[in-house]
């Protein structure tokens, strides 16, 4: 019997096999163990409802987080998107239990906050898909995620996605209010790669580190941002791969794009981490 252990898990995308694989190699028990996914469960891989259907019966053991993925599933399952030529969701929208597996997406977070550690060793572990704008800090982003989710588990759900699509704002600001406000903090936590030094976000480029256009950096490189001190979880951008810095864990090693699967175990201190991949035999051209 091992010790408890926190996981987290980057972008499955539908890759049921490589994540029942890589649940096998971390010899996760429910009764034991914590698993967060960080987004993006469904879609571009060929068994979303599976996936679904598999982090269900984990129970209160699984926490998951909703990536632009998903939410593209809650868009097309309420008629407010359509689907893309490129999508695999038709596993969930013919399934029997569809609406079980729909309500129970809507019901899981934006954004994931645990405290990590004991004493002096003792640091803060922010979970999110994609990124946090710099101005925001935890306490912040925190909250925004809450007023996304409280929409999303409403009866107003329907309305938000009609109007939860689109590029603008561009940037943060604490005046916005209704569908401009929910749009950016949604943009952020699913969307954000690069911003520049005010939080202007850019979304046209997918490209590594090494390709920030002109003016943009990565969002977690921009001095002076807000959430510095904690250690910020994400997923999302499998061209950036694995990365693990005291202020940063990326997840997203490609899965579905014929990458790895990637899990971190996080130890008795943030500074503890051990990275388990588990190869996928799914692969996408990417795009």
């Amino acid at each position: 019997m091992g010790t408890m252990a926190l996981y987290l898990i980057g972008d499955v995308q539908g890759c049921d096999a490589a994540l029942q694989r890589l649940l096998d190699t971390i010899d996760f028990s429910p009764s034991r163990d914590t698993l967060v996914l960080l987004g993006d469960l469904v879609n571009r891989g060929p068994a979303s409802a599976d996936v679904l259907r598999r982090v269900q019966r984990l129970g209160g053991a699984a926490h998951s987080l909703l990536g632009n993925h998903d939410l593209h599933l809650l868009g097309v399952a309420h008629g407010a998107r359509k689907t893309g030529r490129r999508d695999t969701l038709a596993s969930i929208l013919d399934a029997p239990d569809r609406g079980a597996l729909i309500d129970w997406l809507r019901h899981q977070h934006m954004a994931l906050h645990r405290r990590v550690g004991t004493g002096s060793a003792a640091g803060d572990l922010l979970m999110v898909h994609a990124g946090v704008l710099p101005q925001w800090t935890l306490a912040d982003t925190l909250v925004f995620a809450s007023e996304v989710e409280s929409v999303l588990r409403g009866s107003a759900l329907g309305d938000f996605l009609q109007t939860m699509y689109g590029n603008e704002p561009a940037q943060w600001d604490a005046k916005l209010t209704g569908s401009a406000r929910l749009r950016v903090i949604v943009n952020a936590l699913t969307r954000l790669r690069y911003c520049s030094a005010d939080g202007t976000m850019e979304f046209d480029s997918t490209d590594g580190v090494a390709g920030a256009p002109d003016g943009f950096m990565p969002w977690f490189d921009v001095p002076g941002r807000q959430t510095a001190a904690a250690t910020i979880a994400f997923g999302h951008w499998s061209t950036l791969g694995w990365v693990s810095r005291p202020d940063l864990l990326s997840t997203d090693t490609g899965c579905v794009w014929g990458g790895c699967l990637s899990a971190a175990r996080i130890g008795a201190t943030l500074a503890e981490r051990e990275h388990i991949e588990v190869r996928c035999e799914q692969a996408q051209a990417p795009g």
